[in-house]
C-alpha cells in the first residue's frame, strides 16, 4: 500500500511539473521521488525512539548513602623529571591526605608502566561532594607548602588534565590494599545516552569479576570528558591478569555482558600503572 501511495505522489508531481512548463509562464523546482521519501514518514522508520528520562543518570547510578565526589589526575611529566617529580609528590601529597583539616583522601597514586609514558595518575576522593572539593581549593590556596610545589611541579610537566567523578552504586568503594600489585586503569568513551545501559550490563558483570577481589574501584565523569567510565583493577602481575581475565570467559553471563556493551563504546584504553611508594593503594 505504501508503494501505490509513493506512486501516486509521483505521478502527481510529474503531472504538475509538465502543467507548469506547458504554461510557460511559472518555473517551478520539483522535488525528486527519493527526496519526498527522505522527508517522509519512510525516514522515520530508521530512527531510533528514545523514551525521555525523568531524572540524570548520576542519580540512577551514584551511590545514594554517601556524597564522595572523585578527582582523578593525568600529569604527563617531562621524562628527565619524573624522579624529581615522584620525589615532589611523595614530600606533599601524603601530608593533605593525613591533614583533618582537609575533607579529601588520596585513594591512590601512580607511575604509568604500559600505555602513555612517564605519565602520573593521582586518584583523590571528597567526602562531602562538591562543598568539600570547594574547601580543600580554597584551603590549598592558603597552604605556602601546596603552592610552592604548584610552581615545582608546572616545571616538571608537559601537560595535565582531571575529570571529576562519581562512583557506580554496583562497585565496592576503593579502600587501601596490601602489595605488592600492579594496578590497570580501563577506561571507556561511551555512546552519549548509553550510560544507564551500561549501568545495567555491570551491575550483573562485577559479580563475575569479584570472585578474585581484583575488582577496585568503577567511576563515570561528571567534569571533563563526559561520558567517560573508568574501570579500575588490581593484580599480582601481568600474568595473574591474564589467567582471572581468561577465567571470566568460562563463568555464566560474561559472554553476553562483553556482546551487549561493546557496541557502547566509542573508545577504550588501557594502563598498567605502578603505585608510588606513598600510595594507600599498594
Amino acid at each position: 500500500m505504501a508503494t501505490r501511495v509513493l506512486q501516486r505522489v509521483g505521478n502527481g508531481l510529474k503531472q504538475t511539473k509538465n502543467g507548469l512548463q506547458a504554461n510557460g509562464q511559472v518555473t517551478v523546482v520539483v522535488r525528486s521521488l527519493s527526496a519526498f521519501r527522505e522527508d517522509s514518514w519512510f525516514k522515520s522508520l530508521f530512527v531510533r525512539k528514545v523514551d525521555p528520562r525523568k531524572d540524570a543518570h548520576s542519580h540512577l547510578l551514584a551511590k545514594k548513602e554517601d556524597n564522595n565526589l572523585y578527582k582523578i589526575q593525568f600529569h604527563n611529566v617531562k621524562p628527565e623529571c619524573l624522579d624529581a617529580y615522584n620525589e615532589l609528590c611523595e614530600d606533599v601529597l601524603p601530608s593533605i591526605h593525613a591533614d583533618a583539616e582537609y575533607p579529601c583522601e588520596l585513594v591512590g597514586t601512580w607511575n604509568t608502566w604500559y600505555g602513555e609514558q612517564d605519565q602520573a595518575v593521582h586518584l583523590w576522593r571528597y567526602r562531602g561532594g562538591y562543598p568539600a572539593l570547594t574547601e580543600v581549593m580554597n584551603k590549598l590556596r592558603q597552604n605556602k607548602k601546596f603552592m610552592d610545589y604548584r610552581r615545582e611541579r608546572g616545571k616538571m610537566l608537559l601537560s595535565r588534565r582531571n575529570q571529576l567523578l562519581l562512583e557506580f552504586s554496583f562497585w565496592n568503594e576503593p579502600v587501601p590494599r596490601s602489595g605488592p600489585n600492579i594496578y590497570e586503569l580501563r577506561s571507556y568513551q561511551l555512546r552519549p545516552g548509553t550510560m544507564i545501559e551500561w549501568g545495567n550490563y555491570w551491575a550483573r558483570a562485577i559479580e563475575i569479576r569479584q570472585q578474585n577481589h581484583e575488582a577496585v574501584g568503577g567511576f563515570f565523569s561528571q567534569i571533563g570528558s563526559l561520558y567517560t567510565v573508568h574501570h579500575l583493577w588490581a593484580y599480582k602481575d601481568l600474568q595473574s591478569r591474564e589467567d582471572i581475565r581468561n577465567a571470566a570467559w568460562q563463568r555464566e553471563g560474561w559472554d553476553e555482558v562483553v556482546y551487549y556493551t561493546v557496541p557502547l563504546i566509542q573508545h577504550m584504553e588501557s594502563r598498567i600503572m605502578i603505585p608510588m611508594k606513598t600510595s594507600p593503594l599498594k
